[in-house]
């Protein structure tokens, strides 16, 4: 089997050379460019099966990149980024990327999204549906049996995050600077209301997940039977 060619457009050296290293170790090729500049040069005669894209470049903005990419090549885009709010994930997509996963992130997630977007060049959804809950990621818009649960920007921000880490606890922490782009300090009030009012809206629409506290300060996306979902 032909090896895949990634292209890795990120400024960070540090996480460049973390997802050089782990993606040589799963048995990819990597070419890296640590500017738009450089990314455009290598696609003058260089040929990836799919681009790993930040935004914030220092030599532009990865967006203008990627709608200019779009005018010639089909080729899967998945954008990696510090930006994570509801408002940047549509524009991500409808710039034409094909995933859009926010940082911070662990790279098994990464490598599952990147297996899925390489299989037969299928694309990430634009909908995230578990059971009778559906995300719509273009219009920022949550339903439970097609019944828009008015969520706001941010408590759509929160959830999506959650259900994409369906299963897993998540820190205040985590959650906090992801969505409000800053550290939480001392006590987590804001943040605590706006979980409060997502899991309202899932039980009272009886969605069949919910938001469950963890010990420490975290919060788990999880099926409110205790049972997975049956595919």
């Amino acid at each position: 089997m032909k090896e895949k060619l990634i292209l890795l457009v990120e400024d960070s050296e540090k996480v460049q050379n973390y997802n050089r290293r782990m993606l040589e170790d799963e048995g990819f090729a990597v070419e890296t460019a640590m500017t738009l500049a450089a990314a455009r040069l290598f696609l003058e005669t260089g040929k990836p099966d799919i681009i790993i894209l930040d935004i914030g470049m220092p030599d532009g903005n990865g967006l203008d990149f990627l709608r200019e990419l779009r005018q010639t090549s089909k080729i899967p885009v998945l954008m990696l980024t510090g930006y994570g709010e509801s408002k940047d994930v549509v524009i991500g997509f409808k710039s034409g990327c094909d995933d859009y996963m926010p940082k911070p992130y662990t790279f098994d997630e990464l490598l599952v999204r990147l297996e899925r977007l390489l299989k037969n060049g299928e694309e990430i959804p634009k909908t995230i549906v578990k059971g009778s809950l559906r995300l719509d990621l273009l219009s920022t818009q949550a339903f439970v049996n097609n019944t828009d649960l008015v969520l706001t920007g941010k408590e759509f921000a929160l959830l999506f995050l959650l259900v994409q880490n369906e299963g897993e606890t998540m820190s205040a922490e985590n959650l906090y600077e992801t969505v409000w782009k800053q550290s939480l300090v001392g006590g987590n009030p804001t943040l605590r209301k706006h979980i409060s009012e997502i899991r309202s809206k899932l039980e009272s629409h009886v969605s069949g997940y919910t938001i469950s506290n963890v010990r420490g300060g975290g919060y788990c996306f999880e099926n409110a039977s205790g049972q997975p979902e049956n595919q």
